[in-house]
């Protein structure tokens, strides 16, 4: 049965309200926006105008439907102004007493045929529901911000939701050019349930001294592909936001990756919220405004910091993707690269790997033939690690385990002249373990590339307690040489980018296993609602189920959280063989090759 839905009230007008406003006056229907603050009515006003000025200089409306466009929102301050709506859609603030307060009133104003919609991010719609006299026609329509940029809209159905309410807003998401995603009803639905248990941890480890803020902001940004780190994201939702949406998790799931980080109790109670008050994580030219300034905090160039060692020559040891990447990389930046293998045969056949990626940037004209030549004619393939004797900085890039590289190590301690430093390419490993396995551990660090290593801008650069100042040093230096960024963080399981990502990835895999959303919709609410470049499965199955399920377990093991236990279907599928693209079958199927 179809439900029109044709008048449309906005009940609280801030920016969220404001933007749904606008979406659907743009899309042809009657808006009426509710506050009851004149002022947030005026701003709305105002913000709507504004926008369709913006969309007319740009050609996307014509004078006349931006007229029409306004005539069709029109603002009051009561409640009863929404008794003509056929849909309600709340977006006052994130309390129950406020929300269950609009839906009492409502249910003495609206038609009985009238859908009740809760906008909220944090609270249960089953509880709302329960308090309304029509609680069949209550749900959650959970917009995200800018409304009218975003493509995700979360459908929230609760036990009591009758379907053909559901399917009537769903229809209406899909007439407004959104995506609408179904789920059920818990603290943070699927986008935010996901997200900001991310979040917090990222506060957690920036709290613990851990990275600076800048780093962790970086290393996820150029580690995963994300529009912005979580620190700064962070300060845009706004951090008492983000801790009441984090409480409300915590109180349903009391998962310790949900207890608010206490750096977020902080900065909230001392009025430091993100953007919107001019400070929070960052400094603000001022409340609300995107631009950052600095502080006391913000890393300056100290001209008194202890210099590098020179670096000339690099080794590198493995044959992999990995290590080709990195000599090649190296090589493109003009230094001279022994590139060591288990055989001359192995050595070889990753120089010409090398040879063909660097012939298909040249095909794409990312580089010169002659450059080209010139990277290629610095590698030396050498089948022995003895080729090493004379390089500055050596790179092992071989199987992560900890027993091979030890044993590399041990060798690198006897083949490598005094003063070189050794790096290890870890990304789960503790380095320090690695480092002990020489006679010179204050020359080993962890120098993180990312795969492919040609592409990825990101190294982290890991310093163990025993790793010299100018050993730390020298890595930053040649990660500038060669085009990277490097990020600063101690020696920990994952690092930055492993101990973020991947316990985001193993809820992912929960929800899939609580039958709360499918794998599809998991994967279209984050790419569409966080801006993420692939979907949580879409990753798994290209980092590959048993290399995943090999860091979980290492960050379990280090850090002893529960929430941290690998999802037990991520470890029926290792054990099935089903280990992502590499096997055709993951968490999806491929065609072979």
């Amino acid at each position: 049965m179809d439900i029109p839905l044709s008048t449309i009230a906005v009940v609280g007008l801030g920016t969220m309200g404001t933007g749904i406003a606008e979406v659907l006056a743009r899309a042809g229907h009657e808006v009426i926006g509710i506050d009851i603050s004149e002022a947030a009515a005026r701003r709305a006003v105002a913000a709507l105008d504004a926008s369709t000025a913006r969309a007319v200089r740009r050609g996307r409306l014509t004078e006349e439907e931006r007229s029409d466009v306004l005539a069709r929102f029109r603002t009051s301050p009561g409640l009863p102004a929404a008794a003509e709506a056929e849909l309600v859609i709340e977006v006052v603030p994130e309390s129950y007493e406020i929300k269950q307060q609009v839906f009492r009133e409502l249910d003495a104003i609206v038609s009985p045929t009238a859908i009740l919609a809760t906008g909220t991010n944090a609270l249960s719609v089953t509880r709302l529901a329960a308090e309304s006299l029509r609680p069949e026609r209550v749900l959650g329509l959970h917009f995200f911000n800018p409304a009218p940029a975003m493509k995700l809209v979360e459908v929230v159905s609760s036990v009591l939701t009758a379907p053909p309410a559901v399917e009537a807003v769903t229809a209406l998401a899909r007439s407004l050019g959104k995506e609408p995603v179904a789920v059920g009803d818990r603290p943070g639905f699927v986008a935010d349930g996901l997200l900001f248990g991310y979040l917090n941890q990222a506060a957690a480890m920036y709290e613990a001294a851990y990275a600076s803020r800048e780093d962790i902001d970086a290393a996820m940004k150029l580690g995963c592909g994300l529009p912005m780190g979580p620190l700064a994201l962070l300060d845009l939702i706004g951090i008492d936001t983000a801790r009441t949406v984090l409480e409300a998790m915590y109180a349903e799931s009391h998962d310790r990756l949900h207890a608010p980080a206490p750096v977020l109790r902080q900065l909230s109670e001392a009025g430091l919220t993100g953007r919107k008050a001019g400070r929070g994580f960052y400094t603000y030219e001022g409340a609300g405004s995107p631009a950052v300034v600095p502080d006391a905090l913000t890393p300056r160039d100290d001209a008194s910091a202890v210099a590098g060692r020179p670096v000339r020559t690099v080794g590198v040891a493995g044959s992999g993707t990995m290590a080709s990447g990195i000599a090649e990389v190296f090589a493109k930046a003009g230094y001279d690269v022994v590139l060591a293998a288990r055989s001359q045969e192995k050595a070889d056949a990753a120089k010409e790997r090398i040879g063909a990626s660097l012939g298909r940037s040249v095909t794409k004209g990312r580089l010169t033939a002659g450059a080209r030549d010139g990277a290629l004619a610095r590698i030396t393939a050498a089948g022995s690690l003895d080729a090493f004797a004379d390089v500055d900085l050596a790179v092992e890039a071989v199987a992560e385990d900890l027993a091979v590289k030890q044993q590399l190590f041990g060798t690198l301690d006897k083949v490598c002249k005094p003063g070189a430093v050794l790096a290890t390419t870890t990304s789960s490993l503790p380095v320090v373990a690695i480092a002990r396995a020489t006679s010179r551990p204050q020359d080993v660090v962890g120098m993180h590339f990312f795969n492919p290593a040609p592409a990825m801008k990101l190294v982290e650069v890991v310093r163990t307690v025993l790793t010299a100042d100018d050993v730390r040093a020298t890595v930053r230096e040649v990660c500038g040489t060669v085009r990277k960024h490097p990020v600063d963080c101690g020696d920990r399981a994952g690092f930055i980018v492993n101990a973020l990502l991947f316990p985001y990835l193993n809820n992912a895999i929960k929800m899939v296993e609580e039958h709360y959303a499918t794998l599809d919709d998991i994967d279209a609410a984050m790419k569409l609602g966080g801006g993420y470049p692939m979907g949580p499965f879409e990753l798994l199955d290209v980092v590959g189920l048993d290399v995943s399920l090999a860091i979980e377990k290492v960050l379990h093991g280090e850090f002893r959280d529960p929430g941290l236990a690998p999802a037990p279907l991520l470890e029926h599928l290792v054990a099935a063989g089903c280990l992502g693209r590499k096997t055709g079958r993951g968490f999806r199927e491929y065609a072979r090759r």
